[in-house]
């Protein structure tokens, strides 16, 4: 029995020796998965403070989060005097982890509008609130939560339309882990059941905090976890795309032209080519319309506290694709005349609704056919494809501020 349990010891021990060894050999050599997010009881997940490390996946840029949990420097609660706060809300695109915080939009935003005449000596500043994966009921949340803290003179919605529709719906976006809103007798109503997860609970005690440091501070966890994580993705790629796929019913498919593949063989990894077109599926006018009451709710919100409200809908790949050639024949299979359903359904919204709305996608899509350039993508991920590149984020940040100063400044005019 002595044997037995001398045997048992050295197994163990050297298991341990052989872990540490590897995590030693892992960090001399620099190899590590970035880690940014944790778990939160509000919005599901957020970005862990004072995280750091390189982002390579697409661009490559060193992320550090700042103490408050945001990708952004460093900002004082207090706003200081004679300061235009404007806080951003927004998903991946916001979070801009694919270029330096120098380049992202919202950095560019605050540069161009210390020239704006509009601000009088004021000072522009910009403080990004955008998170991966966020849709419009997080940005609601995390609103209500951490931005009003800062008192913002202007909320700016940066609305992606390739997929905040979707992750606005339980039943296309396929993950339990985050909050929803549903409509309850026309009005929205907040569903906060990812909250009752025995696994999400467990997180959220002294245990579950201490085994998630374990996670993000261990080499060797980080490989096991990214492996975990491409395989969950992968997953969760094929059951979204299967419930979306259903949700499109035989009236919408007949209607698109005769021999057309399913939708998501044109449509660009983690979007919905479906946003392209009127919904006919119940569920996707239900996405629709909830979207819709989300940005209304927030736009009264917003105006509650006495501050200004502008949407921007960004843009996604195939919407600004230099080739206009590679463009028309996306239209073709999709059997519509444009890629700006949802950029204009978002405008229209704004018509009748009394907010600003500024549709960058039409404007981006003039800019890179004439320049024959590409305003997404990078060498190594592909150009065309995912998140803004640096003369994107310059562009889309050059032209929102000449939105927020014009807007500015008609304001300034109607007062006198």
């Amino acid at each position: 029995m002595r044997v037995w349990k001398y045997n048992i010891v050295l197994m163990l021990g050297g298991v341990l020796i052989a872990l540490l060894l590897c995590e030693v050999v892992l960090r001399m050599a620099g190899f590590s998965y970035l880690s940014l997010y944790q778990y939160d009881s509000d919005l599901g997940a957020a970005l862990r403070p004072e995280a750091e490390g390189w982002a390579k996946k697409e661009g490559e840029a060193y992320i550090k989060i700042s103490s408050a949990g945001l990708r952004d420097r460093e900002h004082a609660q207090a706003k200081p005097p004679r300061t235009l706060r404007i806080a951003v809300l927004g998903d991946s695109y916001a979070e801009a982890l694919q270029v330096p915080m120098e380049n992202a939009f919202w950095s560019i935003l605050e540069n161009k509008l210390k020239a704006c005449p509009a601000l009088a000596g004021r000072e522009p500043e910009v403080i990004n609130f955008g998170v991966s994966g966020y849709g419009t009921a997080q940005e609601l949340i995390m609103l209500r939560h951490r931005v009003w803290l800062y008192a913002p003179d202007i909320v700016l919605l940066a609305f992606l339309t390739g997929n905040d529709v979707r992750n606005n719906s339980r039943i296309l976006e396929q993950d339990n882990r985050r909050p929803y809103f549903v409509l309850s007798d026309g009005r929205l109503v907040p569903d906060m059941t990812f909250r009752e997860s025995l696994g999400f609970r467990l997180r959220l005690t002294e245990l579950g905090r201490w085994m998630y440091w374990l996670r993000y501070s261990s080499r060797i966890l980080q490989v096991f976890d990214e492996a975990i994580r491409i395989v969950t993705v992968r997953n969760a790629q094929v059951d979204s795309i299967s419930a979306r796929s259903h949700s499109v019913n035989a009236a919408d498919q007949a209607d698109l032209v005769p021999g057309v593949r399913p939708w998501d063989e044109y449509a660009e990894a983690g979007l919905d080519a479906i946003v392209y077109r009127e919904p006919v599926d119940p569920v996707w006018k239900e996405a629709w319309e909830v979207t819709e009451e989300l940005i209304l709710l927030m736009r009264d919100e917003v105006r509650e506290k006495g501050a200004n409200f502008l949407v921007v809908t960004l843009s996604n790949g195939p919407q600004v694709h230099p080739d206009p050639a590679v463009r028309e024949a996306f239209e073709r299979h999709l059997g519509v005349s444009h890629l700006f359903y949802p950029d204009f359904r978002i405008r229209s919204l704004g018509e009748r609704a009394g907010f600003a709305v500024l549709n960058l996608a039409p404007h981006l899509q003039t800019y890179a056919e004439e320049d024959r350039v590409f305003l997404h993508g990078f060498e190594k991920s592909g150009l065309g494809k995912g998140h803004w590149n640096s003369e994107g984020h310059r562009l889309a940040g050059t032209l929102m501020a000449q939105k927020l100063c014009g807007d500015l400044l008609r304001k300034t005019s109607s007062s006198l």
